[in-house]
This record gives structure tokens, sequence and C-alpha cells, in this order.
């Protein structure tokens, strides 16, 4: 009998309510990252948008995202989806939210999708682009978006290495001692490095990431085109699956992830 009435109830809030996926551009730089977190680890992503819309809509509202950012890590193409019974217009909606939620976070678009969809689950592949300010001095309006590296890079051979990890590996070479994934296996899609005046842009595709895996990655690629890391190191160190022959984790400033692709 209770199961029946879970079952119920859940059939009722699917005929009655609205999954609404949302797009979310943001600055990561004065936030803990995206997920709620104790008041004493600093505001969050999750929790300011929640909170706003929970003010707009006048009912709990729970984020479900394509996945984490860590602190300082910024968003061009986030993803995450709600329930709601809530009859508002989409427009009014996205108009309401932008008005109230803050400079540095914004909803770029919302949609209604069938009650089956889910941001992290229905994720088929993440683009993560890491930049490098690559010049003798930093950049006072950029200090925030970009990793300020003043010793030269050799962007070609970084490239060049980088193709090494394209393909399905085993990453945990490259996943912070803290990561708690039990399977270390990606496949990376596509990976890039290019040099775009002062610039370095690494852009990394993959069906998904472990914990610092890209920010570490980038360190390795760093060492390589600073020539800390011999050329072919790199495999040595994809096979190795030892964390404490990659290279350095790159600060998160640099990361920004730039879409998630369903």
């Amino acid at each position: 009998m209770i199961l029946r009435n879970v079952k119920s109830r859940s059939s009722l809030k699917q005929a009655t309510g609205r999954n609404i996926k949302l797009e979310i551009e943001y600055d990561g730089s004065n936030y803990a990252g995206w997920q709620v977190q104790p008041k004493s680890r600093g505001k969050t992503i999750q929790k300011i948008i929640e909170k706003t819309l929970q003010g707009i809509l006048q009912e709990r509202v729970k984020l479900i995202a394509s996945g984490r950012t860590d602190a300082g890590v910024h968003a061009l193409g986030q993803v995450a989806n709600f329930y709601t019974y809530s009859k508002l217009p989409l427009v009014r909606l996205k108009i309401a939210l932008n008005g109230l939620l803050p400079a540095d976070v914004k909803i770029v678009d919302l949609k209604n999708l069938p009650y089956t969809f889910h941001s992290r689950f229905s994720a088929k592949a993440k683009v993560y682009r890491y930049t490098i300010l690559n010049r003798d001095y930093s950049s006072p309006l950029l200090r925030n978006r970009v990793y300020f590296y003043p010793h030269p890079l050799n962007a070609r051979l970084m490239q060049k290495e980088a193709k090494v990890l394209l393909g399905k590996h085993d990453f945990s070479a490259f996943v912070a001692s803290q990561g708690k994934e039990k399977n270390p296996v990606r496949t990376i899609r596509n990976i890039s490095v290019i040099r775009e005046k002062d610039f370095i842009l690494i852009n990394i595709e993959a069906d998904g990431f472990l914990y610092n895996m890209v920010r570490n990655i980038v360190g390795t690629l760093i060492n390589v085109g600073c020539a800390k890391c011999p050329e072919g190191k790199l495999k040595q160190i994809l096979l190795s699956k030892d964390r404490s022959k990659a290279g350095f984790t790159a600060p998160s400033v640099g990361l920004c992830l730039m879409k998630v692709k369903y």
C-alpha cells in the first residue's frame, strides 16, 4: 500500500509539474564552487540560484547540475534542471531570475523538457577550456579569468604531447588524491592546445572528468611546454596511473566549463 501511494504521488507530480532545464553562465571568482556548502565555507552558485527560484516560485526547489565546479572555476554553459508545479511562463521566469541574481550569475536559457531529462545522467560530453596568459606581465582586467604564466611555453609541443591522451584511458595519474571516483576510466574525444597571441587555450572534451582532472592535465602540459617534462614522457605518466608522476594542479582561475552536450 505504501509503495502504491509513493508511485501515485510520483505519477501525479509528472502529470501536473514541469522539468525545467537551465543554461547558466557565471564568474566563479567570488564563490566556493557550485555545490551547496556549510555556511562557514562560503556562498555557492547552486545555493544562490535555488534561493532566488524559491523566492519567485514560492516553493522548495532543488537544482540538479550536470556536475560540480570548484571554487574559482567559471562557466559559460553550465546546465541544471529542477522540478516545479509552477505554471509561470519561462520568459517571465528568465526575466525575474536575471533581475534578482547577482551580476556574476545569469541564466542564458530555459527550456521545458520531459521528466526523464537529468542534467547529469543525460549528458553525453562536457567541454572545458583552460586559458593561460603567457607573457612577461599580468593583466589587471583578466586576473580572475586566466592563469598568468610568465615563462616561455612551447604550445606546439604541448599540442603534440596532448594527443596521447585522446581515447579511452585510466586517468588515475591525473585525479586529485581526494577524488572518490571508483572508476577512473574516461574517454577524451578532443583535446587541443592553441596559441592566440599572448594566450594559450587548452580545450578538452570528454564523456566525463575526474576530480581536478583538467587542472592536473594542464599542469602537466605546462611542464611539457617549459621543458620540465621531456618529450614522450606524457605517455609514460598516463600509463603509470601514478598521480605523483604528473604535473602540478593548475589554479582554478583559468578554468571554464564551456558546454555540456546532450
